[in-house]
C-alpha cells in the first residue's frame, strides 16, 4: 500500500494541490457532520443479505455479504433509493421477484429508525448533547469557515425531511446557506447537480469550491469539476482515528486529503487557505 505523508492526522495524497482560492464549501452529513445514523450500513447490509438469500439462486451468505457490502459501498452519497434499485436487480438476476424498490427503502428506514430512535428522542429531549452525535471538530470547522466568510452548503443522500429536521436536531442549520437532500422525484437530485448548481450560480472555477465527504460520491463528483476533495474517513463507533475500510475507498474515489474527522481544523485550513 503506498505511504502518504502525514501530520496533525492529515494525509496530503495529491501535494500538486492548486490551493488558496476556495470560496464555497459543501459538506456530506451523514458519517461527515452528523453520527446519528450510525451504523446505517450493517442495518442496510442485514436487510439485504436476508432478502438475497431468499432468493431461488443465492451464492454463499459469505459471497452474499461481500456483493451487497461492495455496492453499498459504492453507491454510498447517492440516493438511498439507487441502493434499493441495485437490490431489486440483485434479486432478479438470482431469479428472485424483486418488489418496488420503494417498498425496500421504506422497510430499510423502519428498521434504521429502531437502531436510531433513542438518539434522535434524546436530541429532543436535552438527555444527549449534540456533541455526542457530532464528527468530532465539525462545529469548530464551521465556525472557522464562517469568520473565513466562505459560504457553505450541506447535501445528503439521505431524504430531506429526515436531513433538515437531524442538522435542526444538532445545531448546524445555520452554519448553511442551504440543505439539499434526496427527493421523491430521485431524479431531480443528485450530489452533483448540487454542485454544478453551485459553480454555475457563482461563477466559480472548480478550485475555488471544496466538498468533504466520507463516501465515494461527493468525492468522485467534486473531482470532476476540478474541485478539492476532502476525505473524512471517522471511525465512527469510537469518535477517534480513522476507519481504515473508509480510507482506502476514499483514496480510491480520488480524495485528495484525508483527515480521521475536523479535530485537526486549524491545520487543515491553514493548508487549504495557504496559510503561514
Amino acid at each position: 500500500m503506498t505511504q502518504y505523508p502525514q501530520e496533525n492526522g492529515i494525509q496530503i495524497i495529491h501535494p500538486e494541490l492548486d490551493l488558496g482560492h476556495i470560496r464555497h464549501a459543501l459538506f456530506d452529513f451523514d458519517g461527515t457532520i452528523s453520527l446519528i445514523r450510525e451504523g446505517w450500513q450493517e442495518v442496510m447490509e442485514a436487510m439485504m443479505v436476508e432478502l438475497l438469500m431468499a432468493a431461488p439462486e443465492h451464492e454463499t451468505e459469505s459471497d452474499i455479504k461481500s456483493i451487497v457490502r461492495e455496492f453499498i459501498t459504492e453507491l454510498t452519497g447517492k440516493q438511498t433509493i439507487y441502493q434499493m434499485i441495485q437490490l431489486s436487480e440483485e434479486i432478479a438476476m438470482r431469479g428472485g421477484q424483486p418488489a418496488d424498490p420503494l417498498v425496500y427503502k421504506q422497510i430499510y428506514h423502519a428498521q434504521l429508525l429502531e437502531r436510531i430512535q433513542h438518539r434522535l428522542d434524546g436530541l429532543e429531549s436535552g438527555q444527549l448533547h449534540p456533541d455526542e452525535m457530532l464528527v468530532p471538530g465539525s462545529l469548530e470547522i464551521l465556525n472557522r469557515l464562517k469568520e473565513k466568510k466562505i459560504t457553505c452548503y450541506l447535501a445528503s443522500g439521505t431524504d430531506e425531511t429526515y436531513v433538515v429536521n437531524e442538522a435542526n436536531l444538532l445545531g448546524v442549520t445555520p452554519y448553511f446557506k442551504a440543505v439539499y437532500g434526496a427527493l421523491d422525484d430521485y431524479k431531480n437530485f443528485s450530489k452533483r447537480m448540487v454542485i454544478q448548481r453551485i459553480i454555475q450560480e457563482n461563477d466559480l472555477k472548480g478550485v475555488e469550491l471544496v466538498a468533504f465527504g466520507d463516501g465515494y460520491v461527493e468525492i468522485e463528483d467534486i473531482k470532476g469539476v476540478g474541485g478539492i476533495a476532502v476525505g473524512v474517513a471517522t471511525n465512527e463507533d469510537t469518535r477517534t482515528g480513522v476507519n481504515e475500510w473508509k480510507r482506502t475507498r476514499l483514496i480510491r474515489a480520488g480524495a485528495d486529503i484525508i483527515i480521521p474527522d475536523f479535530r485537526p481544523h486549524n491545520a487543515l485550513l491553514r493548508f487549504l487557505f495557504v496559510e503561514e
